[in-house]
């Protein structure tokens, strides 16, 4: 299915827009066709915050290429950074940064900053919906999910959400998203494990207890109180509230940045103690076909003010991390939907490309370059691509095994195939990890999950009609396991696949109101 058939057909009857103090939040409701993240459950107080810059970044203009530099200048002489103004890079004699990132390459020096290279997958998508859709849910590059890699890994860790919460083991959401409507990223198998705040000043006026004012017209006194009665039943509202009252003093923010306005919020609420795992925030202008750099001096211009906007609005992220003694907790990553062509147009600009760099932060990555910089032909085409030397989604892999401190089995199931580990977080990261703890029931699983012909279902019922069924990824009832009255408890079946082809299959477990959704893998 198509996101935007998904979105068009889902949000009119499953987004229920509330609004607190002025900014709304929206969740998406259960939906039978989403994946689920499988045994990746561990309690932990890690953060991750993820960075998205809309537009495809071009990333050869941010990591430039000090050994290969003529051939980089020679492919795009109209937009090229000239070489005695690239920024070094401590130890490093052969990569450099955009002139504007003076607070990346403070964070490099100080061994905070990861930067991998060439990031990609085989037969990129130059759509900008499409490609984002891939990043967001993990997939391959044809292949369609409705669900999104952090969501599937908040669902195994909060079974049933958001049933049942705020509960006393997890009061606050697992993942927020600071701008727009919540991600498709922070998609789960049956709602959005995310609450979406959609601007700063929403955010701000929570917090000090103000509400924007209803228009003067006939129908501002039901907005007003159609506002306030939201507010009341924002199940959120008090517990982000009450962390972001507990601090009381930031360190310093660049003024007029956009991205660094939702990091300091992010700083604010991991301080003031919400678990909530994973943030989003997001920067967009990268899409520069012209005028991507000014006539007079390549290193200034729009993709320079873009540049200077991501690397200073992080560095002062973690400056305040720092003093606010949380920075150990926190891990951050960079992501756009693709990067830019190798040559430049005539515009002044760059087309839409294939692989970009992209950035991992944090007092727990492992600093460095990984991988070396792009081949860049003598004579370079528009059509010219960077070709990716690591998977995309190596980096998630990687972060929920150092990070999120998941299993390689399990790995295997959730990312549905092996990708390669890279260094990007320290080995200690997850030494006190306690992995078999819940915030929620889990109420359907099978074993053994991955399965080659049959597996065994267990699910739970609180008695009366109860179903159980598989599904496959187009959301068609595969078969039905069960459809009758139950007694309340915990029962066994058994499933043989047949010739079903090898992919992912959901089961549905639905007993009167209650349902649950849980993904499993059939292998050859």
């Amino acid at each position: 299915m198509k996101r935007r058939n998904f979105i068009s057909q889902i949000l009119p009857a499953a987004v229920l827009p509330s609004l607190i103090n002025g900014y709304s939040v929206r969740a998406m409701s259960p939906s039978p066709l989403l994946d689920a993240m499988m045994n990746l459950a561990a309690e932990t107080d890690h953060v991750l915050v993820m960075i998205q810059m809309n537009g495809g970044n071009d990333g050869l203009n941010m990591v430039i290429p000090r050994d290969n530099y003529a051939l980089y200048q020679n492919a795009r002489s109209n937009i090229a950074i000239p070489e005695s103004r690239i920024l070094k890079l401590a130890g490093n004699d052969r990569t450099g940064l955009h002139p504007s990132m003076t607070g990346l390459q403070s964070l490099y020096n100080e061994g905070k900053l990861s930067i991998i290279q060439a990031v990609g997958y085989p037969t990129p998508n130059f759509s900008h919906f499409r490609a984002t859709d891939i990043w967001m849910t993990a997939s391959d590059s044809r292949q369609i999910l409705n669900s999104g890699w952090a969501g599937r890994y908040l669902d195994e860790s909060f079974p049933n959400y958001p049933t049942g919460y705020p509960n006393a083991t997890m009061g606050d959401p697992p993942a927020i998203q600071i701008g727009s409507i919540t991600s498709l990223t922070l998609q789960g198998p049956g709602a959005s494990m995310g609450m979406s705040i959609t601007s700063a000043t929403s955010f701000y006026n929570l917090v000090n207890g103000m509400q924007d004012p209803a228009p003067n017209t006939p129908a501002g006194k039901e907005l007003t109180h159609v506002r306030t009665v939201a507010r009341q039943t924002t199940q959120f509202s008090t517990t982000i509230k009450a962390a972001a009252e507990k601090v009381t003093q930031q360190g310093t923010y660049p003024t007029g940045n956009a991205l660094a306005d939702q990091l300091k919020i992010v700083a604010r609420l991991v301080k003031g103690g919400l678990k909530t795992r994973v943030y989003m925030v997001t920067i967009g202008g990268f899409d520069t076909h012209s005028v991507q750099v000014s006539a007079t001096d390549t290193t200034t211009g729009n993709h320079a003010n873009l540049m200077k906007n991501v690397s200073d609005a992080i560095k002062s992220f973690m400056d305040d991390l720092k003093g606010l003694g949380v920075q150990d907790r926190v891990l951050g990553m960079t992501f756009s939907e693709f990067g830019r062509r190798i040559k430049s147009n005539s515009s002044v600009g760059t087309d839409h490309g294939a692989a970009a760099p992209l950035f991992i932060f944090g007092s727990n990555v492992q600093p460095g370059v990984v991988g070396k910089n792009p081949d860049i032909p003598g004579n370079a085409s528009v059509n010219d691509n960077i070709p990716h030397q690591y998977d995309y989604r190596s980096i998630y892999a990687s972060l929920l095994q150092h990070w999120f401190c998941a299993d390689n089995a399990t790995l295997q199931a959730v990312m549905l195939k092996n990708f390669q580990q890279l260094p990007v977080v320290k080995n200690t990261a997850c030494s006190n990890i306690n992995p078999n703890i819940l915030a929620g029931e889990r109420l359907i699983s099978n074993y053994p999950n991955p399965f080659t012909a049959s597996t065994s279902v267990t699910f739970k019922t609180n008695g009366g009609h109860t179903l159980v069924q598989v599904m496959d990824t187009l959301g068609r009832v595969v078969t039905n396991l069960t459809d009758r009255d139950y007694a309340p408890g915990s029962y066994t079946l058994h499933f043989d696949s047949g010739n079903m082809p090898a992919g992912i299959y959901y089961l549905r477990l639905q007993n009167e109101t209650m349902q649950q959704v849980k993904s499993m893998l059939k292998v050859r």
